[in-house]
C-alpha cells in the first residue's frame, strides 16, 4: 500500500477515535404521555415510545494498536502509550497489545507498570520469546534508571533468570526463528554482564549472538563498544566498521565509529564520517553531538561548539559527554564560569565517570579575572575521581597540588 495513503488512513482513524472518545450523544428523556380518556369510544392508541439510537459498536483493540504504532512511528510516545493501554483494556488477553504496552511503558520509564504488563504477557503466552527479552530489558532499564541501585540490586539476577527461560523456549524452536531468537537472548545477556562489570563475559555473549546473527548491526555495535570499554581500540574499530557496512544509514554506528577513529588519531577519516552521520540524522542528538566531539578532537572549536550546543538542545539529559566536551572547550578558552557550569552538569549526569570529575576539579583549581580558585571543591572532585578510578594519575597529581 502506498505509504501516503496508509498515513492518511491512520490519520482518519486517529480523528475518528478521538471523536468517538470526546462526543457522547446526549441522553433524552421520553416525553410525558397524557392520561388516557376515561370513557373512550374506541380503544386508546398506545403512546409512541421514544426511539433510542443503537449504541455505537466498541472499537476493536486492533484499531488502537494501529493508532499506537502510528504515533510510535511519529515519535509521539505519550499518545502511543495511551493507545496501547486502550487496546489492552478492550482486550486484556491480546498479547500483541500487552507487548506493545510494556515497551511503551518502558520507553516512558514507567518501570513497575512495564514489569507488571510483561509478566502478565508471559503468563498468557509462555512461548513468547519477545516477551522474555522485553522483560529482561525492563529489569535492566529499571536498574540503570534508579538512583539508589541497592533498592533494585536483584534486577540483574532476575534479568539473567528470565533470559535462561527465554533460551529454553528458543531452543525448542526450529528454522530461522531459532537462531534469530537465540541471538537476541545472547545479546541481552551481553548487556547484563556489562552492567555487572564483567567485560570478558559480555564480549563472549555478544560474540555468541553475532555467530547466530552475523549481519546484525546492533550486535556488531555492541561488540565494538565492549572492546572499546575494555581498552582494545583496534578491535573496537574493526567491529564498528563492520556495523557501518551492515547498516550504512544508521547514524549511531557511523557517529561512534567516527569518534573512535578520531581517538585513534585518524582524523582524516573521522571528520567526513562524523559529518555524514549528522547529515543522515540532523535531529539525532547522538549523531550531532559526536560530530561535535570529533571536531573538538580535531581542534575545530567553532564546529565543535555549534554541534555540541545543538545536540544538548535536542536532548538535554541523555548525553553527559556533550556537556563534558563543552566544558573542555570553555576550559581551553579560559572561560572558567562556563567550564564549571558544563562540567558540573557532566558530573551530575555521568556520576560514574572519573574523567568528568577530574576536569571539574581542574576548573575549580584554576582562577581567572573575577573568579577565584576554590581549592576545597577542587580537592573534593579530585578525590571523587580517585574513588572512581584509583589509578588515575592526573587526579592524584591534582590532589597533591591542592592539599
Amino acid at each position: 500500500m502506498n505509504s501516503r495513503l496508509r498515513t492518511l488512513g491512520l490519520l482518519v482513524l486517529a480523528a475518528s477515535l478521538s471523536a468517538a472518545a470526546q462526543t457522547t450523544p446526549p441522553s433524552t428523556s421520553p416525553a410525558p404521555v397524557p392520561p388516557a380518556p376515561t370513557a373512550p369510544a374506541q380503544p386508546a392508541t398506545p403512546a409512541a415510545q421514544p426511539v433510542t439510537p443503537p449504541a455505537a459498536a466498541p472499537r476493536p483493540a486492533a484499531n488502537y494498536i494501529a493508532l499506537g504504532l502510528f504515533y510510535n512511528d511519529q515519535g509521539n510516545y505519550d499518545q502511543a502509550y495511551v493507545a496501547f493501554r486502550a487496546a489492552s483494556e478492550i482486550d486484556p488477553n491480546n498479547t500483541e497489545a500487552l507487548l506493545l504496552l510494556g515497551r511503551a511503558q518502558l520507553r516512558l520509564r514507567l518501570y513497575a507498570p512495564a514489569l507488571a504488563s510483561l509478566k502478565r504477557l508471559i503468563t498468557l503466552d509462555p512461548r513468547n520469546v519477545a516477551a522474555y527479552t522485553a522483560l529482561s530489558q525492563a529489569y535492566l532499564q529499571q536498574y540503570i534508571g534508579t538512583s539508589d541501585r541497592q533498592t533494585v540490586s536483584s534486577n540483574l539476577t532476575e534479568a539473567l533468570r528470565v533470559l535462561t527461560a527465554a533460551e529454553t523456549v528458543a531452543q525448542a524452536q526450529s528454522g530461522t526463528d531459532r537462531n534469530l531468537n537465540l541471538s537476541k537472548v545472547w545479546n541481552e545477556r551481553g548487556y547484563v554482564y556489562k552492567l555487572q562489570g564483567d567485560g570478558a563475559r559480555s564480549i563472549e555473549a555478544f560474540k555468541q549472538a553475532s555467530s547466530l546473527n552475523p549481519d546484525n548491526a546492533i550486535i556488531l555495535y555492541n561488540l565494538g563498544d565492549m572492546y572499546y570499554a575494555t581498552g582494545n581500540l583496534p578491535m573496537a574499530l574493526d567491529y564498528l566498521q563492520q556495523a557501518v557496512i551492515a547498516d550504512p544509514r544508521d547514524p549511531f554506528n557511523r557517529a561512534y565509529y567516527a569518534k573512535l577513529l578520531a581517538l585513534s588519531g585518524n582524523l582524516t577519516t573521522a571528520r567526513p564520517e562524523a559529518a555524514q552521520a549528522a547529515k543522515l540524522a540532523p535531529t539525532n542528538a547522538y549523531a550531532v553531538g559526536q560530530y561535535g566531539v570529533v571536531s573538538y578532537l580535531g581542534k575545530d572549536a567553532v564546529t565543535a561548539r555549534a554541534q555540541l550546543t545543538q545536540a544538548i538542545k535536542l536532548d538535554p539529559l541523555r548525553y553527559p559527554e556533550f556537556y563534558y566536551y563543552l566544558g573542555r572547550l570553555s576550559l581551553d578558552g579560559g572561560d572558567l564560569r562556563a567550564a564549571r557550569d558544563n562540567l558540573t552538569r557532566a558530573v551530575v549526569l555521568g556520576s560514574n565517570n572519573a574523567e568528568y570529575a577530574y576536569y571539574l576539579g581542574l576548573s575549580y583549581e584554576r582562577g581567572a579575572a573575577g573568579l577565584a580558585p576554590d581549592r576545597l571543591k577542587a580537592r573534593a572532585n579530585y578525590e571523587q575521581a580517585l574513588r572512581l578510578n584509583p589509578s588515575y594519575r592526573l587526579a592524584q597529581e591534582g590532589l597533591n597540588r591542592v592539599r
